[in-house]
């Protein structure tokens, strides 16, 4: 375990927001860092700076701990899940096509791709669309199918002198040790005017307050907790411009619901499997919204032309 710094404004000044709460934290279990993990409540301590209000995890594991956690996942269960991702993502994909015009033809790079959903979608609705994953299951499950996902992360080989007209973070954000330098080089890897799309968990948000240490999304694999306030600074801190921002849900199965409500309420979670199940409810999938999930889009600013000096 190491003792960090903030990584939005360096400082080291910080208070405890949440105490750790989890029981084994001589290394990362990569079970806890599966996209459908229901692990709830436990998580390392959660700090907050006292400077710029980031929140985040410290101490924590070592960045290739996280690393080697993430390349070893494996996740059966976002397999079975496969038709909510979709309506998901297709929502996702709707949204940022409104800031970019004509999709086709156009290069597009999702990083933290997992089993390559959100890139076939993309494939699907016109885009030249390939992702990156850590998880060597995932980039094999999407290989399988065809889907170019590439085994690796932003520093890959495969991306050196790469150009994308969109890249997109969905739920990857907040498990990176170093977003303040994933986001400098995804500033890199877009063309000029070009759109980076983030999803992430919003601690600011009304029920992440109201629920304060009972919130879901504080667990083990959340490294980083952004709010709008400070991932718009983390965004323009890298050069980007903001150009909107806003609560987004998903789509779930009320099977995989019932799963959800297991790892906050485990009787209740029993309940409400038992009348799903009865009612053969358990494949419909309904949209999900609590307001405390936002997506942010910035842009690449256009590069201005060079001055010709006068005489």
């Amino acid at each position: 375990m190491i003792s960090v710094n903030c990584n939005l404004c360096g400082r080291d000044d910080w208070r405890v927001r949440f105490p750790a709460t989890a029981k084994n934290t001589n290394q990362p279990d990569s079970d806890d860092f599966r996209c459908t993990c229901a692990r709830y409540g436990s998580h390392l301590q959660i700090v907050q700076c006292r400077h710029c209000d980031h929140v985040y995890a410290n101490p924590r594991w070592e960045p290739d701990e996280l690393l080697h956690a993430y390349a070893d996942v494996e996740d059966e269960t976002y397999v079975v899940e496969g038709f909510g991702r979709k309506l998901t993502f297709s929502k996702h994909l709707r949204s940022l096509e409104r800031f970019v015009g004509s999709t086709n033809g156009r290069l597009l790079l999702d990083v933290g791709a997992y089993t390559g959903v959100f890139v076939k979608t993309a494939l699907d609705n016109g885009w030249q669309a390939m992702g990156i994953e850590p998880s060597r299951w995932a980039a094999a499950i999407a290989q399988k199918e065809g889907i170019p996902v590439i085994q690796g992360t932003l520093d890959s080989a495969e991306l050196k002198d790469r150009r994308f007209d969109v890249i997109t973070m969905w739920d990857v954000i907040e498990h990176l040790d170093n977003p303040s330098a994933e986001l400098d080089k995804s500033f890199h890897l877009l063309n000029p005017g070009g759109l980076l799309a983030v999803h992430t968990m919003d601690i600011d948000s009304l029920v992440a307050r109201i629920m304060g240490e009972r919130w879901p999304w504080l667990m083990d694999m959340h490294i980083h907790y952004f709010s709008r306030r400070t991932l718009t600074k983390f965004l323009e801190k890298s050069g980007f411009d903001v150009v909107w921002s806003g609560a987004q849900g998903r789509y779930l199965s009320l099977g995989y619901l019932g799963t959800r409500v297991g790892g906050l309420n485990r009787p209740l979670g029993r309940v409400l499997d038992g009348v799903v199940g009865r009612s053969g409810l358990k494949r419909v999938n309904v949209p999900v919204n609590f307001g405390d999930l936002i997506t942010v889009f910035a842009l690449r600013p256009e590069e201005k032309p060079a001055r010709s000096r006068g005489k």
